[in-house]
């Protein structure tokens, strides 16, 4: 995956990429003004691209920056020519996408959570850990997928909730930006939104008005 940001008030003119969750012991190395950050292992956790402006002058905005292919091999050239492994992978596809509850079991750690194989496109099916009260099998849902950044800037990271696996997060409407959204509960969809297209609030919004 490749999570990529700026914050032009707190670090002027850096481009923050991530590719790996953060860890409690990195190690950084610095050439030609890109910073590595890597694990004890030496894989890649991200990069700042400390004179972004120079690789990519059109990011000029705070927040998410939707990279393209070419932006990409843009910064991919710029490692190589510093002495890094050019392994940035571009990641043009949604994450805030239409789901289907395959199966729906009671969480074995858990009075309130379930367990669900949630189909996320037609060929990918994972394991969503969910607590919504709502939730059950034969549902359509929205689903921020591992990678999606939330409105409110939670990145969505693989994990375990109560021990047990968890790829991705079942949503309700307002998690992802709909203003007037019940607050408890998870957004069923109609049965005709297709597994795998892309969700925007917009278009739940038109479905509660």
């Amino acid at each position: 995956m490749l999570i990529a940001s700026m914050n032009q008030k707190s670090f002027p003119n850096i481009l923050v990429v991530m590719t790996q969750p953060d860890v409690a012991n990195q190690v950084t190395t610095e050439k030609q003004s890109i910073v590595r950050i890597s694990d004890q292992a030496d894989q890649t956790i991200g990069y700042n691209f400390l004179a972004i402006d120079q690789l990519l002058p059109e990011l000029q905005f705070n927040g998410v920056q939707a990279l393209s292919v070419a932006d990409v091999a843009t910064l991919n050239q710029a490692l190589e020519a510093a002495g890094f492994t050019p392994d940035l992978v571009a990641d043009e596809t949604p994450h805030i996408v239409v789901g289907y509850v395959q199966e729906c079991v009671v969480h074995p750690n858990s009075d309130h959570m379930h367990v669900t194989q949630t189909q996320i496109a037609p060929d990918q099916t994972v394991q969503i850990v969910c607590g919504a009260a709502n939730i059950a099998q034969g549902q359509k849902v929205i689903v921020a997928t591992v990678g999606a950044v939330m409105p409110e800037g939670k990145i969505i990271w693989p994990g375990q909730l109560r021990g047990v696996q968890s790829d991705g997060m079942i949503c309700a409407a307002r998690e992802i930006g709909v203003e007037g959204a019940p607050a408890k509960g998870i957004m069923v969809l109609p049965d005709d939104w297709e597994v795998g297209q892309a969700v925007t609030a917009d278009a739940v919004a038109a479905l509660l008005k």
